[in-house]
């Protein structure tokens, strides 16, 4: 054999040994190391059913539930495991046609793919359930998976607490590395969100051996690989659940907001956001219901005010004026000014008083006691054309570093998601917006001394201030949570600057006493004198801020008592006026709850006049109406489709307009309930007994 002809029979002997080697080492890859196709092998003989743990309990700070858990179940389907299925009898029990469970087959598979299990109907009801329990031999590939999901005993504190919902791809995309599947559960707002590590607990997993029909036979391996669940953990709040119901109380029929935090640790009390809404309308199959209501209302029940509404503070800004004044040595207690019922020296730029009689700003006390304009846009004055800072622009940069160390123009990182930090505009902003930073000076931004131009504050930030004012000078950020249950690093680590107090600036004690003493005096003689706490004195300021859109919005902060603070409280209501008629007698309650422990006699009384008193504005009374003759016009369309359906030819549907009753002839009407209940109620009377539930569940 040639020389040639022998090395290509050497390379064609390696090309073939290295192709055995190759196959070799694979094949035993495939045997011994990988377990690719053994897990595919065992996908189709083993069932691996989720086991959802408990969510951990929010506690308010007496350690009263705020939410529980309840037990529900899912639908899950395999959608590879459900030919056979009876589809007309599985459409049926769940209402849909089959074009919507072609839709659900398709999601299903397109989210999760056609081999996993997905959810097809959420948190069934028990009626729902049991009609599935009796059939479920008709529906191969579909299991019934138990769940936990929240109820809330006390129907309060919706925005706080959040609501939790199925995950999605978008969420499963941003979050793979803590393991989410398709079917779970997580927080989407409150401290659902802000806790959901902590809440969630962990799955467990049970598997069990399937036959060649998928049907199960039992526990694969007796349940030695099976993974029992691990409940979430508790929260502790400072929240005093009697105080945010008796909040909620009072704000509604109102939009606004407030808060009540204690200044000894930061911990929050109440917050409300008004609307507001009870929180199980979000929990079930309910959330199906409501969810596009709630987004579509023109007053946004969903929506946090008490974090991102933001105000012009108004004259509750007037405190924090005083101090900066004071620390910077413009002005001392007993500075005055002959207040005419105005500021004029400005020019072009007047500022009205609401006070004109003599005196009323002699000093440092009767200007915050009466809330006089001209004394604090003086002082505002000497704060921005202070000498030593050499030009407008310096010294209005350093005013608006002592509005930043209170906490205005800033997040305060409460433990909630969302938060805005509202607005203290920069030099830049006016310097764009008069063209230049030598054509503005201290009266083109006059009104920002009492809290009006461009400036803005939440109410979380107001009421913050108010801590650090009754603190004289420190404060501890603002949380909900005080504690974790079996408190771990990781915990300890997030919750330490909630712990950590904050020291503002070096004002002196003196300066704040000199504040202390004019916002008691305001409770005294001053613009508050009306709004009485029984057996405690408090020191308060009230604000009124312009609104270009309507009404005036009403403001009103406060902290008690007036020695040793112990509850600190912002509130604002919008279109409601002076500070005193809507927001203090509200702010006033919250305390006299909270320190008190109950309400008094006069209190109550209050609290029946403020919380009828109704300050929608027109546009969203408006939509309301509309929606409930919607709503009146869909009940009477419905009430004449059962009649026909009953073939009754003897009935006669009397309706003059779709917002009148509907009556049979000769039948008495219900009389006493607002329209839409007298159709509800009448409507079921005319249809009889099988039909009213139907009708009494309709919603708008």
């Amino acid at each position: 054999m040639s020389v040639f002809n022998q090395s290509r029979s050497r390379v064609i002997q390696i090309i073939i040994g290295a192709v055995f080697i190759v196959i070799t080492f694979q094949l035993i890859n495939l045997q011994i190391f990988s377990s690719k196709y053994k897990l595919a092998a065992e996908n189709n003989a083993i069932y691996r059913k989720i086991v959802y743990p408990d969510r951990g309990i929010i506690f308010d700070r007496k350690k009263r539930a705020l939410l529980e858990n309840t037990i529900s179940f899912d639908l899950i389907v395999t959608p590879s495991e459900s030919k056979g299925t009876d589809t007309f009898a599985l459409c049926s029990i769940l209402n849909i046609d089959t074009a919507e469970y072609k839709k659900r087959m398709r999601d299903a598979i397109f989210k999760n793919t056609r081999v996993k299990p997905s959810v097809f109907e959420p948190l069934l009801n028990a009626e729902l359930f049991a009609k599935l329990t009796e059939n479920m031999y008709k529906f191969p590939g579909f299991v019934l998976s138990e769940r936990s999901v929240r109820t809330y005993p006390y129907n309060t504190a919706a925005q706080l607490l959040g609501y939790i919902a199925e995950v999605d791809t978008a969420f499963l995309r941003k979050n793979h590395q803590f393991g989410y599947e398709m079917g779970d559960y997580a927080g989407m707002s409150g401290l659902e969100k802000t806790y959901e590590s902590i809440l969630m607990g962990e799955r467990g997993i049970q598997r069990f051996i399937r036959d060649n029909k998928s049907r199960i036979q039992g526990p694969y391996e007796n349940g030695l690989f099976d993974t029992i669940p691990v409940a979430g953990r508790n929260l502790f709040t400072s929240i005093d659940v009697e105080v945010q119901q008796l909040a909620e109380l009072l704000l509604q029929n109102k939009i606004g907001s407030a808060v009540a935090i204690n200044p000894r640790t930061g911990g929050i009390i109440a917050m409300v956001s008004s609307p507001t809404y009870n929180p199980n309308v979000l929990t079930g199959n309910a959330r199906r219901k409501n969810w596009g209501r709630m987004v579509m209302d023109t007053a946004k029940p969903m929506y946090n005010r008490a974090i991102k509404g933001q105000y012009p503070p108004g004259s509750t800004f007037k405190p924090l004026g005083a101090l900066v004044a004071l620390d910077e040595g413009l002005i001392t207690p007993s500075y005055g000014v002959g207040c005419g019922g105005g500021y004029g020296a400005c020019g072009g730029v007047y500022v009205r008083c609401e006070h004109h009689n003599p005196g009323h700003a002699a000093n440092l006390r009767l200007a915050l006691a009466n809330s006089c304009n001209a004394y604090f846009s003086d002082v505002f004055r000497k704060a921005l054309d202070n000498k030593k800072y050499g030009n407008t622009n310096q010294g209005y940069l350093k005013w608006k570093e002592y509005m930043n160390a209170f906490g205005l123009g800033r997040r305060l990182e409460v433990d909630l998601p969302s938060e805005d930090k509202a607005n203290i505009p920069d030099t830049s902003i006016y310097n764009k917006f008069f063209g230049g930073a030598k054509r503005w000076n201290s009266c083109s931004v006059l009104t920002l001394g009492i809290g009006q131009d461009k400036m803005t504050a939440t109410p979380l930030q107001m009421a913050n201030i108010m801590c650090i004012i009754a603190n004289k000078g420190f404060y501890f950020p603002p949380h909900f949570v005080d504690s974790i249950e079996h408190e771990q690093v990781a915990d300890s680590s997030f919750m330490n600057k909630y712990r950590s107090k904050h020291t503002v600036t070096n004002i002196s004690d003196s300066d704040y006493q000199a504040v202390h003493d004019g916002m008691h005096d305001v409770t005294i003689y001053g613009t508050a004198a009306h709004i009485k706490i029984p057996g405690i004195e408090y020191c308060a300021k009230t604000g009124t801020a312009q609104n270009p859109h309507g009404k005036n919005h009403s403001l009103f902060v406060a902290f008690a008592p007036k020695n040793n603070p112990r509850i600190a409280v912002a509130v604002v209501v919008e279109n409601g006026g002076y500070g005193s008629v809507a927001a203090g007698p509200i702010a006033g309650l919250i305390i006299e709850k909270y320190l008190n422990d109950t309400i008094s006699t006069v209190g109550k009384a209050t609290t029946e006049r403020v919380s009828n008193m109704n300050l929608i504005p027109e546009a969203i009374k408006n939509w309301y109406t509309r929606k409930d003759a919607e709503r009146a016009e869909r009940l009477a369309k419905l009430a004449l489709e059962e009649a026909s359906e009953k073939n009754n030819d003897a009935i006669e549907i009397n309706h003059k307009s779709n917002t009148e009753p509907l009556l049979e002839p000769g039948s008495k009407p219900v009389e006493g309930k607002d329209t839409s209940t007298k159709i509800k109620l009448n409507t079921a009377l005319l249809l009889g007994n099988d039909k009213r539930k139907k009708i009494r569940d309709l919603k708008p």
